[in-house]
């Protein structure tokens, strides 16, 4: 078969469902074999909508998100989406074609020719690679998803030029592939853990989006060692709204920092420490006076922005059961019960210092989290979600997510969640975008059709970028820029074969959820700013 054809086959094996591509003439061969394998193809509009249409699909299925994307303008469009997947740490596999041997980097003109394409891209991947023999693509695949199962998972660049994805190949994939198992903590660091969080007397718990597969494992250790657990927005319900030792508040706001300060021992699992969490406003008031254990499989990350007293290096879920044994096994049980006190006295001191618009936003998402049940909220960078990531708690771990942490980018929230839907269309999905954001990507509305995804789509009219205003008129900058013509969406909505709904208040948008929700169509749903005053 030719290499083309191998690729698609072995992504089989490796348990691929879906991929997300625009075809072109450079990447025929990827095609020709997806009418034969239990692979879906999704053609979304542009190419960075691919991308994050992947990163959706990874963040609620778990498993990697895969584009084939053509050789110079495809790989150039997707590389803001894998951005910010490496910002996040989501797994990502982008395989794209490249000109043949002779032609690539020529500078010769041929078509979609880049000077060096692999340089491009490998600022924003875990590694790109180029494939000079086809024999190549059965190690750089399993190269990949061993990045995907037992490092940091993030996206990873596979370019073939067109020769090569031509090439015969004599193998077949094979009936089984190798997967690697996640690093484990030494034993004796482990033990050394479990006596630091059994003396101390205000310890804390921190989870990022890296402990997402252990959240059970981590609110037992929350519990057994009576610890108030922060998580970061990719790390929200990791513990659920509702527990008394969950904080669901952002480790940005000063409250939340009061609770870190005081804490003799912090224990922070699958946590960059990144600023877009712990430091949003940029002030520097984030600290951690206390001892400080990480638990991170990624071990240059261990040492940065503060390097611990007591490093773990190894997968979240396999570090917290070893600490959790040996909390366990070796150590007589805690009786402090302060914890859930001191998750109270913070939780009233965020409610009480919150913004009257951002209760208002805060009300909005809690409307939407208790309405339907299993929710999944898909956040772009705008105001409602900002509100969200300082104080929105989450029930279940990858059930909102948005683009409003580490790249930042615009654009994100409605391309996502039709991956997050495609990846379980069992569960209500809804995005929460703003109307200059959305017109990053309103092309992916007809995606959304031809994909047959069912979603709720919530566009804050505030007309245009109001936080990019604010911010002018906050510095004593006349606004430039920012005052955006918003499109008729009500027509926008029709012509795409959407229902569109304007609700009067939050009130009745409770029942245009239940609507959305009984509805095989997407709803566009359009909010105006006035709702929130």
């Amino acid at each position: 078969m030719k290499a083309g054809e191998y690729l698609t086959r072995l992504l089989a094996c490796y348990g691929v469902d879906c991929v997300f591509g625009i075809p072109g003439v450079h990447t025929l061969e990827l095609y020709r074999a997806l009418d034969s394998v239990p692979i879906r193809h999704v053609s979304p509009r542009h190419e960075q909508a691919a991308g994050f249409m992947a990163d959706g699909y990874a963040r609620r299925s778990g498993k990697p998100g895969v584009c084939f994307i053509i050789s110079g303008p495809g790989m150039t469009n997707c590389i803001t989406a894998m951005g910010q997947a490496y910002a996040d740490s989501v797994p990502m596999l982008v395989v794209s074609t490249v000109n043949s041997h002779g032609r690539m980097g020529s500078g010769d003109g041929w078509l979609h020719e880049l000077p060096d394409q692999s340089s491009l891209v490998s600022g924003v991947c875990a590694f790109s690679h180029t494939v000079h023999d086809a024999r190549e693509i059965t190690q750089v695949v399993a190269r990949a998803f061993a990045v995907f199962d037992a490092a940091r998972p993030r996206p990873v660049h596979i370019e073939i030029p067109i020769n090569v994805l031509n090439q015969d190949i004599q193998a077949s994939p094979p009936s089984a592939v190798t997967r690697i198992a996640c690093p484990v903590p030494g034993c004796e660091a482990i033990q050394l853990a479990a006596q630091w969080l059994a003396g101390a007397e205000l310890p804390v718990l921190l989870a990022g989006g890296g402990a997402r597969h252990a959240h059970s494992l981590v609110t037992r250790l929350a519990e057994l060692i009576d610890a108030p657990t922060v998580m970061t927005v990719n790390g929200r319900g990791i513990v659920p709204a509702g527990h008394p030792l969950a904080v669901g508040a952002s480790a940005s706001l000063p409250a939340v920092r009061h609770l870190l300060q005081e804490a003799d021992v912090v224990l922070a699992i699958g946590t960059e420490l990144g600023a877009t969490d712990y430091d949003f406003n940029e002030d520097g008031g984030f600290h951690l006076p206390g001892r400080l254990i990480r638990i991170d499989v990624d071990v240059q990350q261990m040492v940065r922005t503060r390097i611990p007293e007591l490093p773990l290096a190894g997968d979240a879920q396999a570090g917290s059961q070893a600490l959790l044994d040996a909390l366990l096994r070796h150590l007589p049980r805690s009786n402090r019960r302060s914890g859930m006190q001191r998750v109270e006295d913070c939780r009233q001191q965020v409610s009480q210092n919150l913004a009257t618009r951002d209760t208002h936003y805060l009300r909005l998402l809690e409307a939407i989290r208790d309405t339907l049940p299993g929710v999944c909220i898909v956040g772009d960078s705008t105001q409602i979600i900002y509100a969200g990531n300082s104080a929105f708690a989450s029930k279940t771990p990858s059930s909102y997510f948005n683009s409003a942490t580490g790249f930042g980018t615009l654009g994100y929230a409605l391309p996502a969640a039709i991956g997050a839907v495609i990846a379980d269309s069992d569960s209500p999905v809804v995005a929460i975008i703003g109307d200059g954001g959305l017109q990053f990507s309103l092309a992916e509305l007809s995606t959304a059709i031809d994909a047959g995804t069912s979603l709720l789509l919530i566009v804050h009219r505030n007309g245009g970028y109001a936080e990019i205003r604010k911010c002018m008129r906050s510095a004593d900058i006349q606004p430039v820029g920012v005052d955006l013509m918003v499109p008729e969406l009500s027509a926008i909505a029709s012509a795409c074969h959407w229902q569109y709904r304007k609700p009067l208040s939050i009130e009745s948008l409770v029942e245009d959820l239940h609507g959305a929700q009984d509805s095989a169509l997407p709803t566009l749903v359009l909010l105006d700013d006035e709702l929130f005053n």
